[in-house]
């Protein structure tokens, strides 16, 4: 790979006034020569393609949850190999492809050992998804979460008590495949790429959520897409390849982080060739210590 593209959103909690000269230094330990765009507020869309127009073999992003979704949807399978480096808060797709690893150390491994690996994903509602996506009322204790985390209290209590007064109201009505309809809380889809249950690349994992309350949402751990809540007794777990899902009102839903509104109705689809990704080999585990005698 020669030519590189490299997109920087510095409104990122990862990304500073110097973080575009030290991605320029680390492509030069590789000689390559990338070209660093900052994306302007109100347009990455814009951004993101314009460097896509530009043709390159290799698209870095170091950016949010919402630009390395959209990043990978518009490469697609026949576009150019991306590489989304962690630059955000939860770090979905870049913690899918290269584990822990901080964005400096993400790019040279990918550089240095990363191979091309076609990467599968799904679209709920004309949304494309790479790692997750939560449909129903639960989903939305995420933006509740999300700003505790980031210090707003007062934000987070206005958000959980509008979750408060919407989870746990209404049902969400869902089909996977040619099935029987069937009635849940929520339902999460989940990509190969991320899934535990799955042993198989040829489906989405469409897991049921049969919970009764929010304590039940957060004991699962339901917005950790990489735990193991999916082997709770409250969950069950399908292959996915299309369905749908409907309700009475507009279905909220948590597409790789994102929240969105999808419509009453919401067709779901598995996309076996997504994009393809520059990708490392995995991080090694970290050695236990060996017991003392």
């Amino acid at each position: 790979m020669r030519r590189v593209e490299v997109v920087v959103n510095p409104s990122s909690g990862g990304v500073d006034a110097e973080t575009p000269a030290h991605i320029e230094a680390l492509l030069a330990e590789f000689g390559l020569d990338g070209h660093v765009t900052a994306l302007d507020p109100g347009a990455f869309e814009q951004g993101l393609q314009a460097a896509i127009d530009a043709g390159p073999d290799l698209l870095v992003t170091l950016a949010g949850d919402g630009t390395a979704n959209r990043a990978a949807a518009l490469c697609g399978p026949d576009g150019p190999v991306l590489a989304p480096l962690p630059g955000g808060t939860m770090n979905l797709l870049p913690r899918a492809l290269y584990g822990r690893r901080a964005w400096p150390e993400a790019l040279a491994a990918a550089l240095s050992e990363g191979e091309v690996q076609v990467v599968s994903g799904g679209e709920v509602g004309g949304h494309p998804f790479h790692c997750a996506a939560i449909l129903g009322t639960p989903a939305l204790w995420a933006p509740a979460r999300e700003a505790v985390r980031s210090g707003d209290l007062a934000q987070a209590w206005r958000r959980a008590a509008f979750a408060l007064r919407e989870a746990f109201a209404r049902h969400l009505h869902f089909r996977i495949g040619e099935g029987h309809g069937h009635r849940a809380v929520a339902l999460g889809l989940i990509c190969p790429l991320v899934s535990r249950a799955s042993t198989e690349d040829a489906a989405l994992e469409a897991a049921v959520l049969d919970l009764q309350n929010a304590t039940d949402v957060f004991r699962l751990g339901l917005y950790d897409i990489f735990s193991d809540w999916r082997h709770d007794p409250a969950v069950t777990v399908w292959p996915c390849v299309h369905g749908r899902a409907w309700a009475r009102d507009p279905i909220p839903c948590l597409i790789d982080g994102e929240m969105v509104r999808l419509g009453r109705s919401a067709e779901i689809t598995f996309r076996p060739r997504s994009f393809r990704a520059l990708v490392p080999p995995p991080e090694p585990e970290a050695q236990q210590p060996e017991p003392e005698p």
